[in-house]
């Protein structure tokens, strides 16, 4: 990896792994930004820097059930697009929650949220409307606030990415108001999404997302004396886009938001996706978020710094002191009585009727429920996986009484896409180690016959990831490893193995990325635990 040296020291992607739909403001000295989390809970993160340089995530606000309850959402729904910003001494974040997103239809609930501290606590969502997806707050120096969104058509013959809608704000009424409007609908690249709105010397400019979120993906800015329009595209667009450069580093350009620091410098922070050395260019790491530097011309357009449209790995930092952060922890000892930020659970609150760092100290224990093909309730929390080699490590005690009950390690995708080394149960042999796994939703068993074991002995799992190729292992003293099964293909815990498209409609989404987790199932019923004493996350490079 390249790595950034004087004076270009910001190194892309700043935000590694999945972390899309960036949006980007600055309170003060402090910048923020918010991604997509779809299922994922807690909803949408932030992450916190002081000098574009260094990042740490710092926060995840939707963190109850009355705010988000994505119970029975399909994988890849949930959360899309946050839109964060600050006004008038309030933080107001607006996400769409995605009930279903296959085929023709989309159900596509808006809201918003707000708070005076970044870290809370956020009101329960006031609900905005339903139209369509990727909606965005403007805070217009009059004092009026507008929401613009893309708007989803689902009749043949019809372009379903209708166009970028407006409509005012009330803060007292607590709702949209007035006209909904048209106001533009994208340039020839077509798939208009993602709208955020800024203004500057007397024009408003819509910065919107095109081309689609892959290889094609771009930013388009437009611009218009009136709110309302109509807008003029720009005549050099897309602003920012990688295709037609499959040579890059950073891939996938597009759906970017604005910054202007305290030194009076322009950055735009945006989706990017670097793929694997694979024939279709799968991405298991998700699409990230990376960051440029922009200028603005003589005629009033943004351009990056270095000229062109493509975006930079490495990018001239501003004019502001220095702010790293300390390292984060590379083990995770379940200890301190709560659970450590990096870990997101699916669809669902953290709760001590399912998992607990407290019933039995130093040790998480997941108390198993349904199978790992759910998109209910799933005793699964994950992390990440931020960089091409990789390894993580646990150990587990769990001691199952028939087959209905696993527990283990887990690289993950979605419900029906993972690889799963548990520890399970069978009437020949009794506890055994082995890999199942999914594989566009078809079940797997990638080791035969499974490795048998001593009931109630403790097992060391891990996984070891090199670019597109797994490994697992297990070891029963932590000391001597073992490999068990094969090398198992990485690429397809990824987007573009996920993503499924049948007669002109995509009948399956994939939007995240790889996540490393525990787990335990217990399919009876009885809700069977497993302990976990340590977790182990390391890079590699």
């Amino acid at each position: 990896m390249t790595t950034c040296k004087e004076p270009l020291r910001i190194q892309n992607p700043i935000l590694p792994g999945f972390n899309p739909d960036p949006s980007i403001v600055r309170v003060g000295d402090d910048y923020y930004i918010a991604t997509s989390t779809f299922q994922w809970f807690p909803g949408v993160q932030i992450h916190h820097s002081r000098d574009l340089i260094h990042w740490q995530l710092l926060t995840r606000p939707l963190d109850r059930a009355s705010q988000l309850n994505m119970l029975g959402n399909p994988d890849s729904g949930g959360v899309w697009a946050p839109c964060l910003t600050f006004h008038d001494g309030l933080f107001y974040l607006v996400f769409t929650d995605v009930k279903s997103h296959a085929g023709a239809y989309k159900d596509t609930h808006n809201y918003v949220v707000v708070a005076s501290d970044i870290m809370g606590p956020w009101s329960d969502p006031i609900y905005l409307n339903s139209g369509g997806f990727d909606p965005s707050m403007f805070h217009d120096d009059d004092g009026r606030k507008w929401i613009v969104n893309m708007q989803w058509d689902f009749r043949k013959g019809r372009d379903p990415f209708n166009g970028i809608y407006l409509q005012e704000y009330s803060v007292e009424e607590k709702k949209l108001i007035g006209p909904s409007r048209l106001i533009y609908t994208g340039s020839k690249l077509g798939l208009t999404e993602g709208p955020h709105l800024y203004k500057r010397n007397g024009y408003y400019y819509l910065m919107v997302a095109e081309g689609g979120t892959s290889y094609e993906h771009a930013v388009t800015l437009a611009r218009s004396k009136t709110i309302d329009g109509p807008y003029e595209t720009d005549p050099e667009a897309p602003m920012l886009t990688s295709y037609h450069n499959p040579e890059l580093t950073l891939q996938k350009a597009g759906h970017a938001s604005l910054v202007q620091t305290q030194s009076n410098e322009w950055y735009i922070v945006h989706l990017c996706g670097r793929p694997l050395p694979t024939e279709d260019r799968r991405c298991n790491l998700g699409r990230e978020t990376a960051i440029q530097r922009c200028v603005w011309s003589e005629d009033g357009w943004l351009r990056l710094d270095e000229g062109g449209n493509e975006p930079q790995l490495c990018v001239r930092p501003p004019a502001l002191p220095e702010h790293p952060f300390p390292e984060r922890p590379v083990v995770d000892h379940f200890d301190g009585g709560k659970l450590d930020l990096q870990w997101q659970s699916l669809r669902q609150p953290f709760a001590e009727d399912w998992l607990s760092v407290t019933e039995r100290p130093g040790y998480l224990r997941l108390k198993g429920m349904e199978s790992p093909n759910s998109r209910f309730r799933h005793s699964l929390i994950a992390r990440r996986q931020q960089a091409f080699h990789c390894e993580a490590e646990t150990a587990v005690e769990f001691e199952p009484q028939t087959y209905q009950h696993m527990a283990g390690l887990v690289y993950y995708y979605n419900s029906q896409n993972y690889y799963y080394l548990r520890i399970g149960h069978d009437e020949e042999g009794g506890t055994n180690v082995g890999i199942i796994g999914n594989d566009h939703g078809v079940y797997f068993e990638h080791t035969e016959p499974h490795v048998y074991i001593p009931s109630g002995q403790r097992v060391y799992l891990r996984l070891h990831l090199e670019a597109s190729n797994l490994q697992f292992y297990y070891s029963l003293d932590g000391a001597e490893w073992n490999t068990i099964g094969p090398v198992l293909d990485a690429s397809k815990i990824s987007d573009e193995y996920a993503t499924h498209l049948v007669d002109g409609y995509f009948t399956d989404w994939g939007f995240t990325g790889a996540f490393i987790g525990l787990c335990a199932h217990d399919l009876s019923g009885g809700r069977r635990h497993a302990d976990f004493d340590y977790f182990r996350y390391e890079e590699k490079e």
